[in-house]
């Protein structure tokens, strides 16, 4: 299949041939994208990531609210908390937790924060995962917070794409790498142990185990008080998955849901979400069952939401007696606050759809602004009925309110604009496909009602893949390196999203991933026929499955664009689930090892596409060393054999950043600027000179 593959040495990570040949690659695109303006640029970046007038998001714990934050000073960050009292000041006192630029010089190593896990209900300890220079894999260590240190000879779990959380004081749920057969042939853990402090992990009880060829197992305990639970299961892919009840007397008890569906407890609830016609239910609607009922085998539920063509569920979050219910209307978003009727008690009958007239009751939370997002940024179920929400727009910098339901709202945050918005707009059209599929994408950029703006530099971006959901929001970088230049911004919402449910994922799944590319692709000239831009001056990116998006324009459409950046990208697809994480996406793209989907697969990989006969626009592709989630020889690889067919082609990898692609401001800024710099040089040029073959 691959094994004549004449880059394959471009595999080898840390390899000392192929990191010589990245070393050269990144000095030819350092020395033909560093022209007068890159310093600036990159500085008027890392100005806007830095600032320290930006909104602090919080997460609620108990009566502290804790914050990660990095800037110019704290280059890795510091972990912080703070009050509710103190937060409310337009410069709060925060009490300093971990510094990891302090660990990192003391210990020698890159950390990069990747999280943590305080033990709830009482909030004193916590669960510290660092990961080393911004990879997947993690160390996770102990950290007493009243004494703001690590415990001695307390839990820790050495590098690892590990899964952990708190039983209780003494006791971890953990999956970690322990040797062979300990991990699935994705890399992550296969075995759920129970361990107790003091106590090797090694010889931790196995309290569950997943199949080789599972994506992960997991177990966490519900800590809710009076609804204490233990769950464990397995992901078997991307999509489907097993979840039981671990109890003493009866060992597991299967949450008897389809596969496909995700289910979970919340106090005598059980809440699922479709991905699949049941019970007579549609795909992307949200049931509620009583948990005790429904383990009883009593199928009675309230329907919370139901999807129509244009809406489609975003998400839900619990305070101590409601459920924030967020959807999306042709992407754009909205809230409700759900009631289950007589308070603690469990839903009503089967009630009509929507939840109207059954057990449950609904209002709408606030009013939103049109083409803008909503998101519950945060709530503690467990104490009250409080709620963080922020609201921003393309063009409207994020506001961060606080609310209780029933209770007043106030503004705690508002962020001040980062970069100049007269005279812009933001519209929303709607490409056809060629299967006759209406694609809804977005333009920001100059207010062509108010006066006449011909073609421009605009920059069109996608994913279209793993249910992610493309929503509006407001971008520093991005207003300050494209838009204040006079670039148009657009963003289409492909199918292989989420942007409208199960079916408008599904319908892009493994050999119809070319309907994704065809929406792309659709978008793209609906721009030009609109006069927003022409081919010369339209520019592509995407990183990760956004990257497949960019490395098919490249092979399928490059007629359509004047320059492509594919940014920590997949390309290689007959290859991708023998590296790294690869094999948990084969649900999304295929088995290269099946012969059923081989075909297909090879047909879908850009690397295999390439030629050496057909014109393709300049690109840039970005990847990472250290991203140990999509390996970085697909970019490698897919440089190597553009450069060998004759083609202009600039590869920047950067030696740290994991899959984000930076771990830290300064390579965040360094990242963009290289992005908007060849974008900018290749688009914003004369027609003739704009597109340089």
């Amino acid at each position: 299949m691959s094994d004549d593959d004449p880059y394959l040495w471009l595999e080898d990570v840390e390899g000392e041939a192929a990191l010589a040949w990245v070393a050269e690659r990144n000095a030819e695109t350092a020395a033909e994208l560093a022209d007068e303006g890159f310093d600036a640029l990159k500085e008027r970046l890392r100005e806007a990531l830095d600032a320290s007038d930006r909104i602090p998001y919080t997460t609620r714990r108990g009566a502290f609210l804790y914050n990660f934050w990095r800037d110019a000073d704290h280059v890795r960050g510091v972990w912080r908390r703070t009050t509710l009292e103190r937060y409310r000041k337009d410069e709060p006192e925060w009490e300093v937790l971990l510094d990891v630029d302090e660990l990192a010089a003391a210990e020698g190593e890159k950390w990069v924060w990747a999280g943590a896990r305080v033990r709830r209900p009482e909030d004193d300890l916590a669960l510290v995962c660092l990961s080393r220079d911004g990879g997947d894999a993690v160390e996770v260590r102990e950290f007493d917070l009243a004494a703001r240190a690590f415990v001695e000879g307390g839990f820790r779990v050495a590098e690892a794409k590990t899964r952990i959380g708190w039983i209780d004081a003494d006791t971890v749920f953990v999956g970690t790498d322990l040797g062979p057969g300990s991990l699935t042939d994705s890399g992550y853990p296969r075995t759920v142990r129970r361990w107790r402090r003091g106590t090797p992990l090694e010889s931790a009880d196995e309290v569950f185990e997943a199949e080789q060829g599972d994506v992960s197992a997991w177990g966490l305990r519900d800590t809710t008080p009076g609804f204490e639970r233990d769950f464990v299961g397995r992901a078997q892919d991307f999509y489907r998955s097993e979840t039981y009840l671990l109890t003493a007397d009866d060992g597991l008890v299967k949450i008897d849901v389809p596969d496909d569906a995700r289910a979970y407890a919340h106090r005598d609830h059980l809440i699922v979400t479709l991905k699949s016609d049941w019970l007579g239910r549609r795909a992307g609607s949200l049931l509620a069952f009583g948990f005790d009922a429904f383990l009883a085998g009593d199928r009675t539920h309230e329907v919370l939401f139901t999807p129509d063509e244009r809406t489609a569920l975003a998400g839900h979050s619990w305070t101590r007696h409601h459920l924030l219910l967020e959807t999306m209307r042709d992407v754009s978003a909205r809230i409700e606050i759900l009631t289950p009727g007589g308070g603690e008690g469990g839903p009503g009958g089967e009630g009509g759809t929507g939840g109207e007239g059954g057990g449950w009751t609904r209002r709408p939370l606030t009013d939103v602004p049109p083409l803008s997002a909503v998101t519950v940024v945060d709530t503690d179920p467990d104490v009250s009925d409080e709620y963080f929400l922020d609201v921003s727009g393309f063009l409207q910098p994020s506001t961060l309110y606080r609310g209780s339901v029933g209770g007043d709202t106030e503004i705690l945050k508002q962020a001040p604009a980062r970069f100049e918005t007269a005279g812009l707009a933001v519209d929303q059209f709607f490409a056809t496909s060629p299967d006759g599929t209406r694609v809804p994408y977005f333009v920001i950029g100059p207010d062509r009602a108010t006066g006449s703006h011909g073609p421009g530099p605009t920059l069109l971006y996608g994913y279209g893949g793993f249910e992610v959901s493309l929503t509006p929001g407001y971008g520093s970088v991005r207003g300050r390196a494209w838009l204040e230049r006079g670039g148009t911004y657009v963003i289409a919402n492909i199918r292989g999203g989420g942007e409208y449910g199960p079916d408008w994922h599904q319908a892009a799944l493994g050999a119809n991933r070319p309907r994704a590319f065809e929406d792309f692709a659709a978008v793209a000239e609906d721009l030009v026929a609109r006069g927003i831009t022409t081919p010369a001056r339209l520019g592509a990116v995407g990183g990760s499955n956004g990257g497949l998006l960019m490395g098919a324009m490249l092979t399928r459409h490059p007629e359509l664009f004047g320059a492509i950046v594919a940014q920590v990208p997949l390309l290689d697809m007959t290859r991708f689930h023998r590296l790294l994480a690869g094999a948990s996406w084969i649900a999304e793209y295929g088995d290269p090892d099946d012969e059923a989907d081989l075909p297909h697969l090879r047909a879908l990989s850009p690397y295999h596409q390439l030629a050496a006969d057909r014109a393709y626009p300049p690109v840039l592709l970005m990847t990472s060393t250290r991203d140990d989630r999509v390996h970085p020889g697909h970019a490698r690889k897919t440089a190597a054999r553009l450069r060998e067919l004759g083609h202009r082609v600039l590869l920047h990898e950067n030696t740290g950043g994991g899959h984000a692609g930076a771990s830290d401001n300064e390579q965040v800024a360094h990242n963009n600027a290289l992005m908007h710099t060849f974008l900018w040089q290749r688009l914003a040029g004369s027609e003739e000179g704009a597109n340089i073959r």
